[in-house]
């Protein structure tokens, strides 16, 4: 198979001119899709209600279509998935990504078109491997086995035509015959559900595999590394798979986990960050020196941004790529090939770089903390965590923090639970960095703490690394993409986890 690394190589580069295209006219990039988007819109249900058909430049189009939450779209999406069609794009919907985001009681259920599937989802995979490939020419990525921990699949029984799955499943069900051969594990394995048998299936089926790239949410990743570990009885993932060159992380901050990933592999490979989602593939990172992941500008979704501040206001204004700012963070809204019109995704991200276009998630509008004016968000506790590891020689698997209000005996707190795999000799050393680095990162914070007349040092209990599992497996949320919520400005979620400890 390496025979072919060059020929593969070689085409991948080739490729590379299509990316280029609309890295170098942004705008136009933008412009066409919007008018794609509005074509396929016109004439469907939500098209005549907005009239996308008179909609022809970007004022006109924000004017004219509200921004909508889930709750908004999910008559449509109830009605799709009873077989109704061309109510929000124009060609048929028979698959729907199960999306709970963090913490839903409710699922969500996006809508996959054959135009969101070809033209977003699996051109945005194609063009990570493509980026890779420019990168790194004397690569053999593609001559050993991809390992993919995706989702479950089920099928939904209104209607005999839908089905759905978490997004991976989704994905695994509609690629091609030949990403089978470069694919581990095999499809029914893929999309076991029940997450203890499937991560043992996974595990022992693998390790006889050649394995040289892997992709999937950092937890469950290294759940099933530690198992193969425990099953060869090896020091290091390269003594079972010596080809491995790249993993592919998304879903939460790699910050935590990289240490981690570094011992357990046992010798230097890529790690490249990608943001796809249930609604799109949004971008991912395309260069060794630079953390901030290329957004993808021709792959079906048009793009707007709202400013923070304007998140809850009545009518929120949102601004186009001419007017983003570097380190701002802003709300995502998008429209899709998938039929989401001006859908507010829920993530804030924020611009590292302008000359292309580049981004890192920030956070979820709904996971911050800022019961007291100290607004903290979830980029600024995954540094903060990363920096007091470092200090304290510890590893952090996962972690939840919530505010402890006002008493009448003490000021404020934040409270954090969080599970080590390599806990700190003394608890409180850790406090001190941790809230040391913070005070560092976010000056509201800082400002809060002084004197400790709001806040008061922070309150950090270890957890056993049962506690957030069972809490998930109570919730019907084990596995998959579902996580911990790393922060919030309410108490339900700690007094919940707190139950299992």
């Amino acid at each position: 198979m390496k025979l072919l690394s060059p020929a593969i190589s070689r085409l991948a580069r080739i490729r590379y001119w299509r990316i280029e295209q609309w890295i170098q006219h942004p705008i136009a990039a933008q412009r066409d899709v919007l008018q794609d988007l509005t074509t396929h819109g016109q004439f469907t249900e939500i098209g005549r209600k907005y009239g996308l058909s008179n909609l022809f430049k970007v004022r006109d189009f924000k004017k004219a279509i509200p921004i909508h939450t889930y709750d908004d779209i999910k008559p449509y999406v109830e009605r799709l998935m009873l077989g109704e069609q061309n109510l929000l794009w124009n060609t048929p919907v028979n698959w729907f990504a199960k999306s709970s985001g963090t913490t839903s009681e409710k699922s969500k259920f996006i809508p996959i078109t054959e135009e969101s599937l070809n033209n977003c989802h699996f051109q945005g995979s194609k063009d990570v491997l493509t980026a890779y490939y420019n990168g790194k020419p004397e690569s053999d990525l593609l001559t050993g086995k991809g390992l993919l921990i995706g989702g479950s699949h089920e099928i939904n029984q209104l209607n005999e035509e839908a089905q759905y799955g978490d997004l991976s499943a989704v994905l695994f069900q509609n690629t091609p015959v030949w990403v089978n051969w470069i694919r581990t594990p095999d499809l029914a394995t893929a999309l076991m559900n029940e997450w203890d048998a499937k991560i043992e299936a996974i595990a022992q089926q693998t390790i006889h595999d050649d394995v040289t790239s892997m992709s999937g949410v950092p937890t469950w990743t290294l759940v099933l590394l530690k198992r193969i570990l425990e099953i060869t009885g090896k020091q290091t993932i390269k003594e079972v798979w010596p080809n491995l060159e790249l993993y592919l992380h998304g879903g939460v901050s790699f910050t935590p986990y990289k240490e981690q990933f570094k011992q357990l592999i046992g010798s230097d490979i890529s790690f490249l960050n990608v943001y796809n989602a249930s609604e799109g593939f949004f971008a991912a990172q395309t260069s060794f020196e630079d953390d901030g992941m290329l957004l993808f500008l021709d792959h079906g979704i048009f793009y707007e941004f709202m400013p923070i501040e304007e998140y809850g206001q009545p009518e929120p204004r949102t601004i186009g790529l001419n007017d983003v700012e570097i380190d701002k963070n802003y709300a995502l809204v998008i429209s899709t090939n998938g039929g989401l019109w001006r859908y507010l995704v829920g993530d804030t991200i924020a611009f590292t770089a302008l000359h292309p276009f580049k981004i890192k998630v920030t956070g979820r509008l709904k996971h911050y903390i800022n019961a007291f004016g100290e607004e903290i968000i979830v980029d600024n506790t995954d540094k903060a965590i990363a920096i007091a590891s470092q200090k304290c020689n510890v590893v952090v698997n996962d972690y939840t923090a919530a505010p402890i209000y006002f008493s009448e005996n003490s000021n404020g707190a934040h409270e954090w639970l969080i599970e080590f795999e390599q806990p700190p000799n003394k608890i409180e050393e850790f406090t001190y960095e941790l809230d040391c680095a913070l005070k560092n990162i976010n000056s509201d914070y800082e400002a809060k703490r002084y004197k400790d007349i709001a806040l008061r040092m922070p309150v950090v209990q270890a957890v056993n690394k049962s506690v957030f599992t069972n809490w998930l497996r109570s919730k019907g949320k084990l596995g998959g993409q579902h996580k911990i919520p790393r922060l919030s400005n309410e108490r339900v979620y700690i007094d919940e986890i707190k139950k299992f400890m």
